[in-house]
């Protein structure tokens, strides 16, 4: 008997989850490199291949390789902004569970107060105390309610935090996407 070994069942790609105004933010940057930048640097190129040797041409070496860089950018954007879950968290109202787009303020185990909102993977900023969705603690945090005292592992050990509050509020205005999808 011949045994086959069937590949393995493909696996749904993860919802590419969205805020509007990282949405707009993505939108606008593709919009930016479509029709300011690849235009002036497709013009820089084209004058410096008309100079003659390209081999030692400056302009036209970093120029064909910022254009690539630009092509590679407007092929990653085209293909996260091709079927965006865009969930605006004004529309989840006055509830103090845990969902994508929530604001969440916590202390941690030394009483330490801190606040993150979940966004999507393209709006993570730190900075911001913006986290993916994805992320470890975003997923500890996800259903959860304001009150829910939960153990997170972090690299230095198991720590734990208390949710003291959910909040959700609009972080773009749906006129402003409805105008960049129209675009």
């Amino acid at each position: 008997m011949i045994k086959t070994s069937l590949p393995p069942p493909p696996v749904a790609p993860a919802p590419n989850y969205m805020t509007p105004e990282g949405y707009a933010r993505l939108k606008r940057e593709l919009l930016h490199l479509l029709d300011v930048e690849r235009p002036e640097l497709v013009k820089v190129v084209s004058w410096a291949a008309s100079n003659g040797d390209r081999s030692e041409n400056g302009d036209y070496l970093y120029g064909k390789k910022r254009l690539r860089e630009i092509d590679r950018r407007i092929h990653y954007l085209n293909k996260r902004l091709d079927k965006p879950e865009v969930v605006d968290p004004a529309t989840c109202g006055a509830t103090d569970q845990i969902f994508f787009g929530a604001t969440v303020d916590y202390s941690d185990g030394s009483g330490e107060e801190h606040t993150l909102t979940i966004v999507g993977v393209d709006e993570v900023d730190t900075a911001r105390g913006h986290v993916s969705w994805i992320s470890p603690i975003a997923k500890a945090l996800l259903k959860r309610r304001a009150g829910d005292s939960l153990k997170l592992v972090t690299p230095g050990g198991v720590e734990e935090i208390e949710i003291t509050d959910v909040r959700y509020t609009a972080t773009a205005s749906e006129e402003a996407t409805k105008k960049l999808d129209s675009a």
